[in-house]
């Protein structure tokens, strides 16, 4: 994506931003986000096994290149973002948890999802200890940018403008994501 495309779009988010829809009945406190996070495997199908993010993935640049699809490994290794509309995850309304694509572990449920109108999968809150934040200043002004706790990939910024009452938009690139639906269906 050009820059200036991408300061438009970034300086025109916070217009879209609450103006999404979740896909649930949203939380109304902050102790109903709590428990949101506390009941996250009730996303899993069972069965399920996830990694740890106390078991760290550490590769090399040749073995992430395997491992991920090209797009993949610009955003997750290279901190690339994806064009907005072009992943299907924004589209995706199915019960059951988004996890890293690089690593598989689980950062976001579906009912933690919203529709922000940016293009890009939008969630209000997150699995407790699944990321780790940096400020980033690459288009001149600060950001908080959130990485993978496992595998330190790159999925995304996080924005003031989400919905109540977190008031957070975790935006993050479709490519950086994969999701397991708790039927088990792909």
């Amino acid at each position: 994506m050009k820059r200036r495309t991408l300061l438009k779009f970034l300086a025109a988010g916070p217009l879209f931003g609450t103006a999404g829809r979740i896909h649930a009945a949203p939380p109304k406190t902050m102790k109903e986000v709590e428990a949101l996070q506390a009941n996250w495997k009730s996303f899993l199908a069972p069965g399920t096994a996830t990694p740890n993010a106390a078991e760290p993935l550490k590769l090399s640049r040749d073995e992430w290149r395997k491992r991920l699809s090209p797009a993949s490994y610009d955003v997750l290794r290279e901190e690339g973002t994806e064009r907005p509309g072009t992943s299907p995850l924004d589209r995706e309304k199915r019960a059951g948890v988004f996890v890293c694509a690089g690593c598989g572990l689980p950062l976001f449920t579906s009912e933690m999802k919203f529709d922000s109108g940016t293009g890009w999968p939008s969630f209000f809150t997150f699995i407790p200890g699944a990321f780790g934040i940096k400020t980033d200043f690459k288009i001149v002004f600060p950001r908080t940018e959130y990485h993978c706790a496992r595998c330190g990939g790159h999925h995304g910024h996080v924005f003031d403008d989400g919905p109540p009452p977190t008031g957070k938009r975790y935006c993050n690139n479709g490519v950086a994501l994969k999701f397991i639906p708790k039927d088990g269906k792909a």
